[in-house]
């Protein structure tokens, strides 16, 4: 099922294995690529256009849109989702740097800072190529070799030597580290650099740092001693749109604190519009280490003053003025060197910081400001960055040590693929990287504002006082906050490390439940208006970073989600679930009467009173584009269990005549889904009796794989009522088994995913373009669910094709995409639903318990 041999072809396999061997403390797991790899599939595109027979039910979509889309550019903002500017894929991405909302910065496996996200929910994707690390070599008061550990081949900084064979050198990632090991030509040199950021489960302080450590180790393989020096350049830039803005200035820092190594280097001031940001280049003051440093040099010029001034002693200057603030249309950057000496077999290591403060931010459509998280232990006054530079650089080895405790149980599972061990940490980078914001929430304490929302004029529960107020985007493109038919998949890393987090999110959406927003939005695919939030739903997200998020909710236009069949189900399936973690029944009781709220709004859509719900014969649920009619698997599978679980919870809270009600209601509807569902083999997608009724539906389990997660399935050795069981569980088995048969193993021999409609003849379902994507993270929740019913290797297998896609064949590593389709197309690069890949983990986790338990 993949192996890291896969990466390696042709002439330079023997070559790239004896490279693999250099490098000091790379691991043994985790994705490793040389810099000069090549993917298969170059020439991917974003979203595919569809089929003619797919058509007649987006022509009068596609017009609204390009309306609704022409309306938004002519009044300058932005829409949620641009389909008609989408971003293109760029096979270049690693490893982002910095904790959880605080912004992020994403370093590339070639060595560039290439996506930027400090202002909140916005990306940039500029490359700014004087961020650079440059290494001088010296000896006997020579320089011999000077050389910027770039592959790029910049028409600026001209002077500068970008002559680096990417053949020499290899990238390792293992979230939230990577390595990049770089042999340096005839000189007998190895250089390692570390990347560490402070993502650290169950930590609520540190894992909101806005820093990342670089630390490098250089070996002298040669018989003389040398001197080396390492160059840390960087750009005034938040990656926005405002570097020759003017107003930026530079200045050289120093923390001198008792106790830990004192720290200098230069502070980047960057004057955004709304959001100011320092950034901080640091070195520590350790022995035999020399720390100099410029202020400034032209990012778009030559770079001569700065090259040459290294070049010729292996050292910069001793900056100790501010320079003067850019005037508009000047660029500014800065450098910190560390220099030392390196004798024969020696080894030495030295360490560079980053870090960066916007304390306070501000939406692009608010009038409000809101305080990041750590600023409750660094301060909102703009001067932090050095204080978090030290701080960093004197706690990353604590750091490193719970990161090593946290993964190793997990990297040393020789029953787990190779693969596996690595795309489980890697596909965690959307947890920094997915415009993720946590914020301090205000108390408001009752009082009332005018201009707030119902939901937020009521007392801040006292859970989002203590641990902040979280969000991230569903996509990097799809830019909405804890869009949440998506987090339903991608909620099990948070529930499983920072379960904190994932209750403050819950909390968040159920104050919105009993309340409305009579406020009128377009409704993009039948036309017309609706209300922006209606009572007794879940919002289908909480906002745009464009607009007023946790205020304006439900930024999605394109349906009406109030009538969305999974949200509210979603909804009482996963506050049972966090309860599963936390048993928090103060948490179980707060949510009771908002989940009866929204389940008796779902039994509204029993349009036959048999208990079982009705799909609308639109696209009401999230495959959004994929219509379904009357009783279906999916939603009526997440219906059931929603019943079991309220079932459940009346059960706890000694509700005796809701756990009635609920149970009878239960009993009504499973004999309905499997009377009009089942046909022997499988749940048929829908019971309308279309064409495509009886399509086989990759995801359709997803309720049975949540009761399953809660423990609300019996084991093999449990005994448990038979009015309380949902569905038989050699259904369930016969239709994961079909699935796995053909939309898996029928579909590209298991090497490509899960394809999410598959036709009984074993060709694919082409009733919409949804039906024939792959789902990446629709296809970890299958191989999840397949776990967690003993079919571990199907499990495995399935998963392994979105890994061989993503991380060898099509390099969306670090973005990895919602969808792609066998064709060469993609939807939606930076998603969050692949974070599902934990729920894989949970049920590995789970079923390890039950072993343990029953010996």
């Amino acid at each position: 099922m993949g192996t890291r041999q896969e990466l390696l072809s042709g002439p330079d396999v023997r070559k790239l294995e004896k490279l693999f061997q250099h490098g000091t403390g790379v691991p043994d797991q985790g994705w490793r690529i040389p810099l000069d790899h090549v993917f298969p599939r170059r020439g991917m595109k974003p979203n595919a256009k569809p089929r003619f027979k797919q058509l007649k039910d987006l022509y009068g979509v596609f017009y609204r849109y390009f309306f609704w889309w022409m309306k938004k550019k002519t009044g300058h903002k932005r829409p949620f989702i641009d389909a008609l500017n989408p971003v293109q894929l760029q096979q270049i991405y690693g490893v982002p740097l910095g904790g959880l909302g605080c912004g992020s910065i994403c370093r590339g496996w070639k060595g560039d800072f290439c996506r930027w996200a400090l202002l909140p929910g916005i990306y940039s994707y500029d490359i700014k190529m004087a961020n650079q690390f440059t290494v001088c070599v010296r000896r006997r008061g020579q320089t011999t070799y000077q050389q910027v550990l770039s592959t790029r081949h910049p028409s600026c900084l001209t002077e500068w030597n970008w002559s680096y064979s990417p053949s020499h050198a290899y990238y390792h990632a293992l979230y939230p580290r990577a390595w990049t090991v770089y042999e340096l030509p005839g000189q007998n040199i190895t250089l390692t650099c570390r990347q560490v950021s402070p993502v650290l489960p169950h930590d609520y302080k540190d894992s909101s740092i806005p820093a990342a450590v670089f630390v490098w180790t250089a070996e002298n393989h040669g018989k003389e001693e040398v001197d080396i020096s390492l160059m840390f350049t960087f750009q005034n830039s938040i990656g926005a749109d405002t570097d020759l803005s003017g107003g930026h200035w530079n200045e050289p820092f120093s923390v001198n604190e008792e106790g830990v190594d004192p720290v200098s280097g230069i502070l980047l001031h960057h004057q955004h519009k709304t959001m100011p940001c320092t950034i901080a280049l640091g070195i520590p003051h350790k022995e035999g280490i020399r720390v100099t440093g410029s202020t400034s040099f032209n990012p778009a010029g030559s770079g001569k003053e700065i090259w040459r001034d290294l070049m010729y002693d292996g050292e910069l200057g001793s900056p100790e003025a501010p320079t003067n603030k850019t005037v508009k249309g000047e660029a500014l950057a800065g450098a910190v060197c560390a220099s030392f000496k390196l004798p024969s077999g020696g080894k030495q290591d030295t360490d560079f910081v980053l870090s960066w403060d916007m304390p306070v931010i501000k939406f692009v459509g608010s009038c409000r400001t809101y305080k990041r998280w750590y600023t409750g232990w660094f301060g909102d006054d703009g001067t932090a960055a050095p204080k978090l530079a030290a701080y960093a650089l004197s706690h990353y080895p604590e750091w490193e040590s719970t990161i090593e405790e946290w993964q190793r149980p997990i990297l040393d599972n020789q029953s787990y693929p190779e693969w596996y061990r690595s795309a489980l940490f890697n596909e965690l980078y959307f947890m920094s990287d997915g415009g993720t914001i946590w914020l301090v929430a205000e108390d408001n304490d009752g009082h009332v504002e005018n201009n707030l929302p119902p939901w937020l004029r009521e007392k801040t529960p006292a859970h989002i006082m203590e641990y902040g107020r979280f969000g991230y985007l569903e996509g990097h493109e799809y830019r909405m906050y804890n869009t949440y038919d998506v987090h339903h998949y991608a909620s099990f890393a948070l529930a499983m490390l920072w379960p904190q987090l994932e209750y403050s999110i819950q909390y968040d959406y159920a104050l919105t439940i009993l309340e409305e927003d009579r406020s009128w939005q377009p409704e993009l695919w039948h036309g017309g208006w609706m209300h922006r939030k209606a009572i007794n739903s879940v919002p289908h997200d909480l906002g745009d970073p464009y607009d007023e998020p946790f205020i304006h909710v439900n930024a999605y236009v394109m349906h009406d989600t109030s009538d969305w069949r999974d949200l509210n189900l979603k909804f009482v399936l996963q506050i049972f679930r966090d309860y599963f973690v936390g048993r928090d029944k103060g948490f179980l009781a707060f949510m009771w009467p908002r989940a009866q709220a929204v389940m008796t709004k779902a039994l509204t859509w029993d349009t036959d009173q048999d208990g079982m719900i009705d799909n609308s014969g639109a696209a009401d649920q999230t495959y959004d584009a994929w219509i379904v009619t009357g009783a279906s698997a999916y939603c009526g599978g997440l219906w059931l269990a929603a019943l079991r679980c309220m079932v459940e919870i009346a059960n706890i809270l000694g509700k005796e005549e809701e756990e009635q009600h609920y149970l009878a209601v239960m009993q009504r509807a499973k004999t309905a889904y499997e009377e009009k569902l089942w046909n022997g083999e499988y749940y048929n997608y829908d019971c309308s009796g279309r064409s495509y009724s009886n399509s086989i539906m990759a995801g359709a389990g997803s309720g049975h794989w949540y009761l399953r997660a809660c423990g609300l399935v019996p084991e093999d050795n449990e005994v448990m009522d038979s009015d309380r069981e949902v569905l038989p569980l050699d259904h369930v088995a016969s239709s994961l088994r079909k699935v796995y048969d053909f939309n898996v193993m029928q579909f590209h021999q298991g090497t490509m995913g899960a394809v999410n409609g598959m036709r009984p003849n074993g060709k694919k379902d082409l009733t919409s373009m949804q039906s024939e994507e792959v789902w990446t993270g629709i296809t970890y929740a299958l191989a999840a669910s397949m776990i967690q019913e003993g079919m571990v290797e199907e499990g495995f297998q399935t998963a392994y094709g979105v890994y061989n896609m993503c991380y060898l064949q099509c390099g969306f590593a670090f973005q990895t995409p919602e969808a792609y389709l066998e064709r060469d197309f993609f939807r939606s690069l930076g998603y969050m639903r692949p974070l599902a890949i934990w729920a894989m983990q949970w049920a590995l986790e789970s079923r390890h318990r039950a072993r343990v338990t029953s010996s």
